[in-house]
């Protein structure tokens, strides 16, 4: 059987795979713990992001038309 990432989570009594996926019976397992990801993990992420485009769409970018494209 080939490699399979699955997503679950526990509920506080079992693991719970978060989409159906038929497993066979003894099938070896290994299992990670991840920790969850909070929003304040994202926000310096979200931030960063934020200031790229504010760059990239600034007052100062020059204003391209359909002139300015080029065919191959």
């Amino acid at each position: 059987m080939p490699s399979v990432t699955l997503k679950a989570h526990f509920d506080g009594r079992s693991i719970r795979l978060d989409e159906p996926y038929e497993i066979p019976p003894n099938a070896r397992l290994l299992v990670t713990v991840v920790e969850p990801v909070g929003d304040t993990d994202r926000e310096p992420w979200q931030a960063l992001s934020g200031e790229g485009l504010a760059r990239a769409y600034s007052d100062e970018e020059p204003k391209y038309g359909p002139e300015d494209l080029r065919r191959p």
